[in-house]
């Protein structure tokens, strides 16, 4: 059953947060939750664990819950340190294992006449993680929580469900990339893969946040491993130059599956945890509205780094493969270390198979803690970092048993790993699309966000990502169900897609202009320093929203579609996985 958080009452009780009784300050102390810039009577505040209200605990500093702030240059930066952290973990752990595979064969397969498609991936990547931030630092509650208690029971439970399965099978991903490189490095397999889970649980089991922050960034670090590479292997810069902004497809391959690693590319650089895990991140560490301008310059800074490390694997291994027989012929990540240190150096080899452990431990602690989020958000467990294992067991228990099970299945002989990382694409790809329009949705309800709403460019534009998101979805969906489909079908399902896409834009934008008060999401006016301390009031204060014809056809429309394309592809994964065996 689902905690409520009970109506404001006078006087300073207990406050009761998802059972846990924790007794009222005491008059003369600072009340945490005002401080945080919490709205409502003393006490009062929407987050679930009252270890969300306090100081910035981050890797590079701290923060006081009633600091003020300073115009000065280096107040500014002191402060930003302290900030930094949920952007750039957020950004290099979707550098994981499945991306190392992806990028890699990308480069391998087509050299680097696919580049062009991060740089169409940087403004749909900073659009979904700056709502996440702001509806983290202006709610303080999870994803998942607020999907349940604005949208009902079934997306709430499919929100979590859904994420719990998918990150499971992510996770086992991340444990392939781990036995890979202790291959190469000429490491036993199976010490190596459970000392590296248990490495992640003891690493975040410490009750400190920041100590788990500082482990996270040592390993953002160790993903400039791959520059060297890039170095060594020295590819034309002005041909990187040219692809990375200039649109093409590779000539003499079969355009569906261009089409298809080009999805793939989308699915492994837009993934659903990445939504569930910085909202929870942010509320974990304590950042509120005032500091949304300094995670905009975290989420940037990562930004920056995984899109330069993607490039650096495409860039190199076209480098690499280019001219030689293994050109077009990718296996997986372990062979492209081979293929490093046979056609570079030995040196490329092993640092290519060091970034790929230390991309699979923060992309397997990244998911775990965004799983083990949500499903305390929804469950009411305690959980947050701040706290010991003794004091969010449940918390713990779901992290350490996705990182622990995982690694058993990667060590199992003839566990179907290929199939396996092939589903976590498709499934990947099959629900990004619902997780993004629930955002939007987020993104749009004034009683959550307030003033902080979505402007109506911001909201045409996330339209728009997720009516390709939608189509990308549908064809990866077909291509798994239906291996031999061509490229005629393809270029089909994107037509059709397109001119339903601009239907619908066209009839949304005429209804706007017959009723433009319809569902118009404009900005409170707000004094700056009061929006800036704005927060959501406790979910029980707060209307359940009103869900128009469209919006309930729609979310019906997708609940099927998601049913049956999930469905199906499950079903083709099984098949598989019998015929190999």
């Amino acid at each position: 059953m689902i905690a409520k958080t009970p109506a404001p009452r006078s006087g300073p009780p207990a406050t009761t947060t998802l059972g846990a009784k924790t007794p009222a300050a005491p008059p003369s102390a600072p009340d945490p939750a005002r401080a945080a810039g919490a709205v409502g009577p003393p006490g009062r505040s929407a987050v679930l664990d009252e270890a969300h209200l306090g100081d910035i605990q981050g890797a590079m500093g701290s923060v006081r819950v009633d600091d003020a702030g300073g115009r000065s240059l280096s107040v500014r930066l002191k402060t930003l340190l302290a900030i930094v952290g949920p952007g750039l973990i957020v950004m290099v752990g979707d550098n994981d294992a499945g991306a190392f595979s992806t990028y890699t064969q990308a480069g391998q397969d087509y050299g680097t006449r696919l580049l062009w498609t991060l740089l169409l991936l940087i403004p749909v990547l900073y659009v979904n993680q700056e709502m996440v931030l702001r509806l983290g630092a202006v709610t303080g509650v999870g994803h998942a929580r607020l999907i349940l208690e604005r949208f009902g029971r079934f997306w709430g439970a499919f929100s979590v469900i859904d994420l719990f399965l998918l990150n499971a099978l992510t996770i086992v991903t991340e444990f392939i990339g781990i036995s890979l490189g202790l291959s190469y490095l000429g490491l036993p397999k199976i010490p190596g893969v459970l000392i590296g889970a248990v490495f992640v649980v003891a690493a975040a089991s410490t009750g400190s946040f920041r100590r788990f922050e500082q482990f996270c960034l040592v390993l953002v670090a160790g993903s400039l491993l791959l520059v060297p590479i890039l170095v060594m292997a020295h590819p034309p810069l002005g041909q990187v130059a040219h692809d990375f902004v200039v649109p093409g497809i590779p000539g003499g391959s079969q355009l569906s599956t261009v089409m298809l690693l080009i999805i793939a590319i989308v699915g492994t650089t837009v993934a659903p945890w990445q939504l569930f895990f910085q909202q929870s991140y942010i509320i974990d560490k304590r950042i509120t509205p005032r500091f949304i301008g300094y995670e905009k310059v975290d989420l940037w800074i990562g930004i920056v780094i995984v899109i330069l490390g993607a490039g650096a694997m495409m860039a190199f291994c076209a480098a690499a493969f280019g001219g030689t027989p293994a050109f077009g012929q990718f296996t997986d990540a372990g062979g492209v270390a081979q293929g490093l240190g046979t056609y570079v150096n030995r040196t490329a080899g092993v640092l290519f198979a060091l970034a790929l452990i230390d991309a699979s431990i923060i992309g397997a602690a990244a998911v775990s803690l965004s799983t083990a989020y949500a499903i305390g958000d929804v469950l009411g467990l305690r959980h947050s970092l701040h706290r010991s294992p003794r004091e969010a067991k449940g918390f713990y228990v779901v992290f350490a048993g996705l990182l622990v099970g995982a690694a058993m299945i990667v060590i199992i002989p003839r566990s179907p790993l290929g199939l396996l990382t092939e589903g976590v694409q498709t499934l990947a790809g099959v629900l990004l699309p619902s997780a993004t329009v629930f955002l939007l949705l987020l993104c749009n309800d004034h009683e959550v966000l307030g003033p902080w709403v979505n402007g109506r460019k911001l909201n045409i534009f996330t339209s728009a990502v997720i009516a390709v998101l939608v189509m990308l979805s549908i064809v990866l969906t077909a291509a798994v169900v239906f291996p031999g489909i061509r490229s005629a079908s393809i270029m089909t399902i994107l037509g059709i897609g397109a001119a339903v896409a601009i239907l619908a834009g066209l009839f949304l934008t005429v209804r706007h202009r017959l009723h433009p008060s319809d569902g118009e999401t404009t900005q409170t006016p707000m004094d700056p320093d009061l929006r800036a301390t704005w927060r959501m009031p406790p979910l029980a204060l707060l209307t359940r929203p009103h869900l128009s014809t469209g919006r309930r056809l729609g979310l019906t429309v997708l609940r099927g579609y998601l049913v049956i394309a999930a469905g199906m592809v499950v079903v083709r994964v099984v098949q598989l996985a019998l015929t190999h065996q």
